[in-house]
């Protein structure tokens, strides 16, 4: 069972979620946890775990022979990222940091004239500590588009043999978000107590429903703001809050020290997740 922790809003407590429902598992049971916060990956911190780099990740780069290439404009028309400018009567220029690797300017060439380069994009990193596996994507500084990252990680990473899969996303409703939760069998939408919260929760659980994801709502930093806010929007989804994480200053001293939190919400969330199994 692949479960997802998640969150429209970014600084809800979605990685202290997840490191701490992986750690707290993982004193039974074998977890593997992977942070596909490409962006900025930092479950490693708050687990104080050691990372190693195993492999890169790599995309198609169109490299244009100029000697062939007809000026038609084919490929730029194609392109859905614009990623290739076009002005009338001059060779395409690409625009590297916004190419995906969709290949769809190299079928529309009508002369051949796209050939398949590549280039690095990120880079998978892993890590163990005892029973929990950590399996990270990191994306290069520059490179606009994450979800080929996200997508590598997922396609890296062997399901087999653990008994808790864990998927800690970035913040947000954007590609690199979708991509992680696909396939993902039940989401945990970390919010907080405050309209800005409840607004990227409305958001998140929207974007669950269309994805056919079954979801419950975690209330981090609970008592800190107004939790009707938050129970509108569930009662609005039919989903119901299955843990409320107060604020706490042992719980913000653990994560400032590098220590997965360790609390009664998270032991009493961790027997809801077993008995979803």
């Amino acid at each position: 069972m692949l479960f997802a922790v998640t969150g429209g809003k970014g600084g809800v407590g979605k990685s202290t979620v997840a490191t701490a429902l992986a750690f707290h598992l993982a004193k039974r049971s074998k977890v593997l946890l992977l942070d596909l916060d490409a962006e900025c990956p930092n479950d490693h911190l708050i687990l104080g775990m050691e990372m190693k780099k195993i492999g890169e990740v790599e995309t198609m780069i169109p490299e244009f022979d100029y000697g062939a290439c007809q000026k038609c404009g084919r490929c730029s028309r194609v392109c859905r990222e614009h990623a290739i400018l076009f002005v009338k009567g001059k060779y395409p220029i690409l625009i590297p940091e916004q190419c995906i690797g969709c290949k769809a300017c190299e079928l529309a060439c009508p002369v051949n004239a796209i050939t398949e380069g590549t280039r690095t994009i990120g880079e998978i990193l892993l890590g163990r500590k005892g029973n929990l596996t950590l399996l990270a994507g990191r994306v290069k500084p520059g490179v606009e588009e994450s979800s080929m990252v996200v997508n590598a990680v997922k396609r890296r990473a062997d399901f087999e043999g653990y008994d808790y899969v864990f998927i800690d996303t970035a913040a947000g409703t954007h590609c690199s978000v979708i991509s992680a939760l696909l396939g993902c069998d039940v989401a945990l939408a970390v919010t907080e107590p405050t309209p800005l919260g409840s607004h990227d929760l409305e958001l998140i659980l929207k974007l669950t429903r269309k994805l056919g994801i079954k979801s419950y709502v975690v209330i981090n930093k609970a008592g800190v703001g107004d939790e009707r806010l938050i129970e509108r929007v569930v009662k609005r989804y039919r989903t119901s809050v299955i843990a409320r994480i107060p604020y706490s200053r042992e719980i913000e001293k653990r994560y400032v020290e590098g220590k997965p939190v360790i609390h009664e919400a998270i032991e009493n969330l961790t027997m809801r997740l077993q008995s979803m199994r």
